[in-house]
Parts: C-alpha cells; structure tokens; sequence
C-alpha cells in the first residue's frame, strides 16, 4: 500500500507542467528579408511605411527616426512575465525623408531597465473607512450652501422673478 501511494505521488505534479503558457509575440517583428528590400539613400517613409506598417515608436525629440519594437513573452505561474527574445529595428531618415540607416538591434545591446515597485502617495486617500462614512455629516441639510438672508441678493428694478 505505501509503495502505491510513493508511486502515485509524482502524479498530480506531472499535471502541473500543463498550466505553462505559450509564448506570446509581441509587437512588429521585422522579417529579414523585408528588411533587405530597404536601401538607405533611395526609399523615403512613405516607402517604409508600405512595405513594414506603422513604426511601434518614433524618435523622443524627433521623428526622424522610427522604431519596430518585438519580443517574445511568456507567463509563467507564480512568477512575473518573462521576456525571452526581443529585437528592435531603427531606422534613421534625413531631413528630406529619406533612409539613411537601418540597423537591427538585439536584447544583448539594450539597456536593461529595473521596475520600481513603490507606489507615488496621492493627497486624500489617508481617510479611514469610518472617516469616509461619516466625514460628511453635518455638511448638508437645511440650508446648507445658501447665504446667510443679509447677504442673499434681491432682485432689482427692471429684472424678472
């Protein structure tokens, strides 16, 4: 009987390996060979953007430049996603529209940026939950957001009541 149940214990792990997601492209990803077909000094945006879409980004301080941005991710449980093969193509024009360079850049040249988990406080939300129920009482009822008479205004000649 314990040698069964040693036996039947790897059992409901091996199922485990089924909840894995598949892998996720996300993005433009640029095919080699229509990224061959561009040829700096002769094809303009307008060329570009037949051939490959729209840019996923352009340049911050200029559109001169404009970037096709993929990746491959995957979510696993209990764990962040996971980026395992991203790709970036950037492709700079000159002032008259023109492509001057294309150049493919990999993950391994990228600049790996860290998350930061903290949360920006926002004004207001420190109320407890009795505070927010009953913060407002006594803030409404007869006559609350009329003038006081003295300072009520009467209508003048020549104006409808």
């Amino acid at each position: 009987m314990a040698l069964a149940l040693l036996a039947a214990l790897p059992l409901p792990m091996a199922g485990c390996s089924f909840f894995e997601a598949p892998i996720v492209q996300r993005g433009h990803r640029v095919p080699q060979d229509q990224l061959s077909e561009i040829v700096p000094g002769v094809q303009t945006k307008q060329d570009v953007q037949a051939l490959l879409g729209s840019p996923t980004q352009t340049g911050t301080f200029s559109d001169n430049i404009w970037y096709y941005i993929s990746s491959k991710t995957r979510q696993r449980p209990g764990r962040a996603l996971a980026v395992s093969d991203q790709e970036t193509v950037a492709i700079t024009f000159d002032n008259q529209n023109v492509v001057q360079e294309v150049k493919r850049i990999g993950e391994d040249q990228g600049r790996r940026v860290e998350m930061v988990s903290r949360e920006t406080p926002v004004p207001g939300n420190d109320r407890t939950l009795l505070q927010a129920l009953f913060g407002n009482i006594g803030s409404f009822g007869p006559g609350a957001g009329t003038l006081p008479n003295s300072a009520q205004q009467t209508p003048g000649p020549g104006t409808l009541r």
